[in-house]
């Protein structure tokens, strides 16, 4: 059990482990962290500094994270490289991909057409890698059930949550009707290994390349489901015309085209379609975040994020029911 002396500072248990690989002389700064247990420490020697991902082994299970890592790396994407790890106390040195995030680089003003060109590329690397069952997110199926739990969790934790608003029984019925057809439509693409989180705060701009975190929870699922998550971020918004480019680039790949080969039309409603539900499950867990975790700053960005589920259902008459009912328990 990892012990901390105070919030921001690391174990002694974890400056052992770092020395072991890297000797003395080092300093252990806590960096920005995520929305789980981990978290995360810059160690400095000298000129050159790596990331310790400390993460609680009664909380945080980091065997998919290493697997997932050392796949991707093997084919090409760009995941940290792993130095050195000690699970049983929670403890993962990596590659450091330093702090420049796209969302800052973003801010910071880089170009976002070039984020973004290296993004899908980066995104159809990913979708490239051979499903031979090497890999563990191979062998974890994105299906109904487990996009059904996804759902619920905006019905639980955000409707029932955030908004303190009952459902009552009939229009939990109904909200299981309208989430089932949603499903259907999701479940006619193609499936391949999805990332789950691929988005601004999980792309590191290192120069040029893409270093792609937050991976562990990989799996086979719909083919757009990434790309959805790049296009619906929670945490920035694009205009119609940025993302119709970005969507053709994608579109268009030679990869995508020999597996996913629909017209623009069918390839715009199954992204649609898709980021609804990415984006309802974002929404419940946000809420998740801020009332089981007391995280609450993510609750600025569920606007953000039921906007685009508004703005997608007012484009499909098909899904008019999930639009009601939406707009009768989580008015705007």
């Amino acid at each position: 059990m990892t012990l901390y002396s105070s919030a921001g500072q690391v174990a002694e248990t974890a400056r052992e482990f770092v020395e072991e690989v890297l000797g003395g002389g080092v300093t252990l700064t806590q960096v920005a962290g995520d929305a789980s247990f981990r978290r995360y420490f810059r160690v400095e020697k000298g000129r050159e500094s790596w990331i310790l991902m400390d993460a609680p082994p009664d909380k945080e299970d980091s065997h998919p994270f290493l697997d997932i890592a050392r796949f991707l790396r093997s084919h090409g994407v760009g995941a940290p490289e792993v130095l050195a790890e000690r699970l049983d106390l929670g403890y993962v040195l990596l590659e450091d991909f330093g702090d420049l995030t796209y969302l800052k680089a973003l801010e910071a003003g880089e170009d976002a057409q070039t984020l973004y060109r290296i993004a899908v590329d980066t995104l159809i690397a990913l979708q490239a890698t051979p499903v031979d069952g090497s890999c563990i997110a191979h062998h974890r199926p994105f299906d109904r059930a487990m996009l059904r739990r996804e759902l619920a969790l905006f019905t639980d934790w955000y409707i029932e949550g955030i908004c303190r608003t009952p459902i009552v029984p009939e229009d939990r019925l109904a909200f299981d009707a309208a989430f089932h057809r949603l499903l259907d439509g999701v479940l006619r693409q193609p499936w391949t290994l999805v990332h789950r989180d691929y988005h601004s705060r999980n792309l590191m701009w290192r120069q040029g390349q893409v270093g792609v975190i937050d991976f562990q929870d990989a799996v086979m699922g719909p083919i757009t489901y990434d790309l959805a998550s790049l296009l619906r971020d929670c945490y920035v918004a694009w205009e119609r015309p940025f993302r119709e480019q970005v969507m053709e680039r994608w579109w268009q790949a030679p990869a995508i085209r020999a597996r996913y080969a629909v017209d623009w039309n069918t390839f715009c409603t199954d992204l649609g379609w898709m980021g609804i539900q990415r984006n309802l499950k974002a929404v419940g867990i946000f809420g998740r975040l801020s009332l089981r975790d007391g995280k609450h700053g993510y609750l600025n960005d569920i606007p953000r994020t039921m906007g685009y589920v508004r703005a997608a259902l007012s484009d499909y008459p098909e899904l008019a029911d999930l639009s009601a009912l939406i707009h009768r328990y989580a008015p705007e």
